[in-house]
């Protein structure tokens, strides 16, 4: 009882942004963008220290605000760059906004009470310490967010695959890409605040890795990456409670090791 006490909400909130997350992942995959949920991510912690330095706490209303329109920035510029900057690789664009967010949370940090305590949480969350409320409210938000992503899944699929053959059909790229950017944003800036960059990053891309080496294809792909990442979820969590060690840490350690295990265990042709 007092293992399902602690670790109730915090599982039913890892299970919510597993769904989601899973499913974006599988998109960053395909568009070679791999690191663009720490670049998001950096940019809401980025809004999220400037609401400090102004006096909003965290969890204020004015505190997501803030950390919200710094992802949008970062969603409109990854959108304009794929457009209008065709001479690097797009993942070269999102290392330097994610260096230049990440200096400027430490500028921010060092003008702020406490925000060595600021960086740290932004890095590791605070999943122990989630309540049902908050499972709630994110549910909710993923939820509408959903399905926006399932309402437009074929036409953002094909952006994504074949995005020389979406602007042939008439689609306009920028404004594609800056629809995933903004639910990206809006997905990012909700989970940063209670699981950390880490955290966020791994239940992300892991899970699809995960079921790209299994061999897992079309409309097995989500499933198999949804069953690992909720898996290695629950499996973190009672590491962390049997072991008392922190909890998003181990969930990361957890993912680390499971995935290192499956590239060895499972047969060369899947991998």
């Amino acid at each position: 009882m007092q293992l399902l006490h602690l670790m109730g909400a915090p599982f039913a909130a890892s299970v919510v942004l597993v769904l989601i997350h899973a499913y974006l992942g599988g998109h960053v995959l395909r568009r070679g963008v791999i690191f663009v949920d720490l670049a998001m991510a950096q940019f809401a912690a980025m809004g999220g220290a400037a609401a400090l330095l102004f006096g909003f706490e965290h969890g204020t209303a004015a505190g997501y605000a803030m950390g919200l329109g710094s992802a949008f920035v970062a969603a409109a510029l990854f959108s304009w760059s794929r457009r209008r900057i065709r001479a690097v690789p797009q993942e070269a664009i999102i290392g330097i906004a994610y260096v230049v967010a990440s200096s400027a949370v430490l500028v921010i940090a060092d003008r702020i009470p406490h925000g060595a305590e600021h960086i740290k949480h932004s890095l590791v969350g605070n999943i122990l310490w989630v309540s049902w409320m908050d499972v709630l409210k994110i549910a909710g938000i993923y939820a509408v967010l959903g399905a926006v992503l399932l309402a437009n899944h074929k036409t953002l699929d094909l952006v994504s695959r074949d995005p020389e053959g979406a602007r042939a059909g008439g689609r306009s790229l920028f404004w594609w890409d800056f629809l995933f950017y903004g639910v990206f944003a809006f997905v990012v800036t909700s989970s940063v605040q209670i699981a950390g960059v880490l955290l966020v990053f791994t239940i992300l891309i892991v899970p699809s890795v995960f079921a790209a080496f299994a061999g897992a294809s079309g409309s097995k792909r989500l499933p198999a990456a949804w069953g690992f990442g909720i898996g290695m979820s629950l499996a973190g969590m009672l590491v962390s409670y049997f072991l008392d060690t922190p909890t998003g840490a181990t969930v990361v350690v957890v993912f680390g090791l499971a995935l290192f295990l499956a590239s060895l265990l499972l047969p060369a042709g899947k991998r």
